[in-house]
């Protein structure tokens, strides 16, 4: 895996490059194996946490963790494009909007224990943003070269939140033209249901039953790339 600036990477994807490469500072992951009409997203995957922020975190490492999507960049990383995020949400979330990225406090406690320096704010917005920018340069070459592309923008969700039986599968979609691709979640919808999953676990699929669909990372495509589905 080469180690890459994000304008090395624009680069390599300006160009039809085939490569798979750390971002410089280790905040994300992209493989291109080859160029499809597709790629798989995994913004939650990370679990770093760089070392300046320990001392004045209040979460410990197990509740950043149970907040993550651990393995999701794992169960899509056999497809030909995948990009992850590396860092943790906790850092940075890529899943919501740059004045909104870092949090405060999550999910009903205290983050810092002292409100971030200007400089570790900074660092931060900055690995956002790098990120996004390689995201919009893969979406425009994947839309230069197909007539339609489709991101599977990878989460996992702590199914014990919910004193009901929840789906193995959620489809969110409230921030797509349903018009447009109403059939073809439909049609995925019934393929996940009829996979065979190992251990005696059932496959079943809903759509916006635990979450809608509203994350950034969707929001973000598919503003400016409207013949992309997310």
């Amino acid at each position: 895996m080469l180690r890459l600036s994000v304008s090395e990477i624009i680069d390599r994807i300006e160009r039809e490059t085939v490569f798979e490469a750390v971002a410089e500072d280790y905040s994300f992951t992209l493989k291109i194996s080859r160029y499809v009409p597709y790629f798989c997203g995994a913004v939650h995957d990370g679990h770093q946490f760089r070392k300046s922020l320990w001392e004045n975190c209040l979460h410990t490492e197990y509740e950043r963790w149970y907040e993550e999507d651990p393995c999701t960049r794992s169960m899509v990383e056999a497809h030909p494009i995948v990009i992850a995020g590396c860092d943790s949400r906790f850092e940075y979330d890529l899943n919501r909007p740059p004045d909104g990225a870092i949090y405060t406090d999550a999910w009903g406690k205290q983050l810092w224990k002292e409100p971030l320096s200007k400089k570790e704010y900074d660092h931060s917005q900055q690995k956002h943003t790098a990120f996004y920018q390689v995201v919009h340069s893969l979406i425009g070459k994947l839309e230069e070269l197909f007539p339609r592309v489709i991101v599977f923008d990878m989460h996992s969700y702590n199914w014990k939140r919910w004193d009901r039986e929840v789906p193995t599968w959620n489809l969110g979609t409230a921030n797509i033209d349903n018009k447009r691709f109403g059939s073809i979640v439909e049609s995925w919808q019934g393929k996940l249901s009829q996979m065979h999953l190992p251990h005696g676990i059932k496959s079943s699929t809903g759509i916006n039953d635990t979450f809608q669909g509203n994350g950034f990372f969707l929001k973000y495509i598919t503003t400016p790339f409207p013949n992309t589905l997310v």
